[in-house]
Formats: structure tokens, C-alpha cells, sequence
């Protein structure tokens, strides 16, 4: 089995295309390196059945060979790099997911979307069932991230019921681990890297918004299984336990026995209030569920953010 990851050498492309190839398949991770690193795939070098191409998916796709999936991964996810971004964000969730999906249905291969939660933007429903449609500000800051996947999503389905091609949409809640970039926009990296700096943890608002943290490991687990599946419609895969922002900050803090204190700034536009994952699809149709504790997943994601750090601060 051969499979075109788009995104391959971002955060969680590059472990999906770990996990590909240990379930043996051979794996093209195609990433023009905006965001992503070639660091992320470093350990996997030298593995033949990993071959690497530089390349930008909003720009036509070629690949000699037979495909039996196509994975797209690629886009900016952290608001940092999105509002910095803007038009790329747009482009490879729009242009991107169309050659992708080109890509796809001249290759008879199945397709995998990776979509987001802000899909469903600062939600007057919680927790968020695939039903609900969502409140997303197409005009705001944050739109540009959140249109080009609900784009994608629409598009995704089109080529299914048009095209007939073998589709599946993921909608990831915000997952956390090693190779994340410290200080990359999201809480937990930016936590960190101010804490290790001997900075005060900045919280935006009063620090009352909820987020749930998903495990890197436990998301590919989740991936990996409804990539094999029968569904077509989009499958939340998230952790549903809710933590406020605050007491994230907090439990941070403790962990890497900061000093400063937090201190507070003002909410950015249309940040979502809360952000926690109905799981019911995913629990009956994957028979999946998170394993990993937050306390377990911190744990080995700050290991790797101390070895990040340390390395950024011995050049």
C-alpha cells in the first residue's frame, strides 16, 4: 500500500507517516516547509519505505506511480501562523484540497481530510456533535482558517458524491505532544516556552474559555481507524474532558516550577468560548476513546520541549 501524505513534515503528519509505515505501507510526505520541518522526519530518514518531496499542494500534483491513498494534512493550524499566513491558509484549503483531490480520483485512491473543530467556530452548542453546524465569522481574523476547511469539507463531499471517490473528513480537536514548535500560537507550546524563558504565562480573556486536550497518540489511533472505515460524513476525534485555560495555565506552571506569575491580556476576536468534542460517532462507529491522561501526555510533551529548548539556547 503506497500512500501521498500532504503536510508530511509538519506536527501530526509527520506522526501519521510514522504510523503508516509501521503498519508497512510506503509513504510520499509531500510539504513545502512553511510550517513544517525537516526535523520531524529526521528519525525516519533512512527508513526506504519513506520518500520525501518538496513541494507546495496548491500548485498542481504530480506522482509517478500508483496511489492507494491520499492523505491532506497540509495547511497552517496555529492562529500565529494563519494570521500570518492569511491567503496560503486559503489557498491550500481551497486550491490544495482540490488538487489533492484530483490527485485522488486519477489514482483511484481513497482520500482522508483533515479538518478542524473550528469548524464550528465559538459553538452555542457544547459539547460539539458532527450535526452541529456551527457559528464561524466567514469576515473575522479567524475565518480565513475556518472557511478554507469548511471549504474543504464541502469539497471533499462533492467529489464524493460526484466523482464517487472514497472519502473520509476529520475533524481534530486540539491534540498536543512531541514535535509540536514551542511557542507556535496555541496554549500549551506557548505555556511552555514562556515558562522555560522565566517569562509570566500569558492568558488571553479571564482564562474561564475551555479547550480538551488530545494526545498525539491517540489521535493517529483514531485516524488511522476511520481511515480504514466505511464513513464518508465528518467524525469528530478529540478528548472530551474540558480544562478552562486558567487552570491549564496553572497546572503548567506547576509543572515546570515556573516562578512568574500569569498575567492576563485581552481575548482575541471570535475565540471560541468553548472547544470540547461530542464523541459518541467515534466511541460506536471506531470503537475508539482517548487512553492517554493528561497528566501522562504533559508529561512526555515537555520532556520533548525541554530538549527543543535546550537545543535553541546551546547554538
Amino acid at each position: 500500500m503506497r500512500a501521498v501524505v500532504t503536510g508530511g513534515s509538519g506536527f501530526l503528519g509527520s506522526h501519521l507517516c510514522e504510523r503508516l509505515i509501521g503498519e508497512g505501507w510506503n509513504v510520499l510526505a509531500v510539504d513545502n516547509l512553511v510550517t513544517g520541518t525537516e526535523a520531524n522526519l529526521k528519525h525516519l530518514a533512512k527508513n526506504p519505505r519513506l520518500h520525501v518531496m518538496r513541494h507546495d499542494v496548491s500548485n498542481y500534483i504530480e506522482v509517478p506511480g500508483p496511489v492507494d491513498y491520499v492523505l491532506h494534512f497540509a495547511s497552517p493550524a496555529s492562529p500565529v501562523d494563519y494570521l500570518k499566513l492569511p491567503i496560503q491558509t486559503l489557498k491550500v484549503g481551497a486550491l490544495g484540497t482540490h488538487n489533492a483531490l484530483g490527485l485522488a480520483l486519477a489514482k483511484k485512491a481513497k482520500f482522508f481530510l483533515a479538518s478542524t473543530s473550528e469548524c464550528y467556530g465559538d459553538p452555542h452548542v457544547s459539547p460539539q456533535p458532527e450535526t452541529y453546524w456551527g457559528n464561524v465569522n466567514p469576515i473575522g481574523p479567524r475565518g480565513v482558517y475556518d472557511e478554507a476547511k469548511r471549504y474543504a469539507e464541502a469539497m471533499t463531499m462533492a467529489y464524493h458524491r460526484y466523482h464517487g471517490v472514497d472519502t473520509h473528513i476529520i475533524r481534530i480537536f486540539n491534540t498536543y505532544g512531541p514535535r509540536m514548535r514551542l511557542n507556535d500560537g496555541r496554549a500549551l507550546p506557548n505555556f511552555v516556552f514562556q515558562a522555560l524563558s522565566g517569562q509570566p504565562i500569558t492568558v488571553y480573556g479571564d482564562g474561564s474559555q475551555t479547550r480538551s486536550f488530545c494526545y498525539v497518540s491517540d489521535l493517529i489511533e483514531g485516524i488511522y481507524r476511520l481511515m480504514l472505515s466505511d464513513e464518508h460524513e465528518p467524525t469528530n476525534i478529540g478528548n472530551p474532558q474540558e480544562i478552562t485555560i486558567l487552570e491549564f495555565a496553572e497546572r503548567i506552571r506547576v509543572l515546570t516550577n515556573a516562578t512568574k506569575p500569569i498575567v492576563f491580556e485581552p481575548l482575541p476576536q471570535d475565540d471560541p468560548k468553548q472547544r470540547c468534542p461530542d464523541i459518541t460517532k467515534a466511541r460506536r462507529l471506531l470503537g475508539w476513546e482517548p487512553k492517554v491522561d493528561l497528566e501522562d501526555g504533559l508529561a512526555l510533551t515537555l520532556e520533548s520541549f525541554r530538549q527543543q529548548f535546550a537545543a535553541q539556547h546551546t547554538r
